[in-house]
């Protein structure tokens, strides 16, 4: 088949090597020119998306932050026709769905808000990795919930990425769930790496301090704009943990043995209720 991609960052590069070495035929698009020539020559990328060819793909990933996402779809949606299954991969939902959704309909293509929960700290085509989604989860906001036809049909067009898990939810739903298991780690690494005992740490950390600040070392101009899309669930995250923050100083400073031993508690029981032991 034919597959359409837009951006050849991590991801877009990522599904853009993964569907090659699967032999499909790659169409890709990205505001560097230089970038997409490096993928053709590559052999990830067979050869430029256009609205005059769009309407060739099977299937069409755009892998561009929200703002662009919406700008793609506004210039090619006239020009999909009703083959391709258009998918966005943004970090943030409602406001991608709330353009794709309508115009989809208007003009008669299939489009599901799409996230692939997979990534790494570097980005850029040249860290794109084949095998980048295989095993990972992929979460679709379909325009109908049970809409199973489609629901199989879109696992079809995925196959080739290797997704270990694909989960079905609203634009919603994902944004206030996501601010949770993925905004808010990053803002806590990158937070947390600005102590000045940081520069002091080497010798005396091990496992703890490399998996809470893995991901400190991110893209800041794509995360603070993911930030502010969610603004209002990732401030209502930021808010409880401040809380719960105050009650752990306050026990420390207090020394409230019986507090913090509680405080503690509490923490590990709600892991091991969540995720078991």
């Amino acid at each position: 088949m034919t597959v359409g991609i837009v951006g050849l960052g991590l991801i877009g590069g990522s599904f853009a090597k993964a569907y090659s070495q699967e032999g499909h035929t790659v169409l890709a698009l990205d505001t560097d020119r230089s970038t997409l020539d490096f993928a053709i020559v590559s052999g990830a990328v067979s050869g430029e998306l256009t609205v005059d060819n769009a309407a060739r793909c099977a299937l069409v990933l755009i892998a561009v932050n929200p703002e662009a996402a919406c700008r793609v779809l506004e210039t090619f949606a006239p020009h999909f026709g009703s083959k391709p299954v258009v998918i966005d991969c943004c970090g943030t939902k409602r406001r991608v769905c709330a353009a794709g959704f309508p115009l989809a309909q208007r003009w008669g293509f299939t489009y599901l808000g799409g996230h692939p929960m997979a990534g790494k700290h570097q980005s850029g085509f040249k860290y794109a990795d084949a095998h980048l989604f295989k095993g990972a989860p992929m979460v679709i906001v379909p325009p109908v919930y049970d809409d199973i036809v489609l629901l199989g049909r879109v696992k079809e067009l995925l196959e080739p990425a290797h997704f270990g898990r694909i989960s079905v939810t609203t634009a919603e739903e994902h944004d206030e769930i996501i601010a949770f298991t993925s905004q808010m780690a990053h803002v806590i690494s990158n937070a947390y790496i600005k102590s000045p005992t940081a520069r002091k740490r080497k010798g005396f950390s091990a496992g703890s301090y490399r998996d809470l600040t893995r991901v400190a070392w991110l893209n800041p101009p794509m995360w603070a704009e993911l930030f502010l899309e969610n603004k209002d669930h990732l401030l209502n995250e930021l808010d409880q943990l401040i809380a719960s923050l105050g009650e752990y100083r306050a026990a420390i400073a207090n020394d409230d043995l019986p507090q913090l031993t509680r405080l503690l508690d509490d923490g590990r029981r709600i892991k091991e209720e969540v995720d078991g032991r």
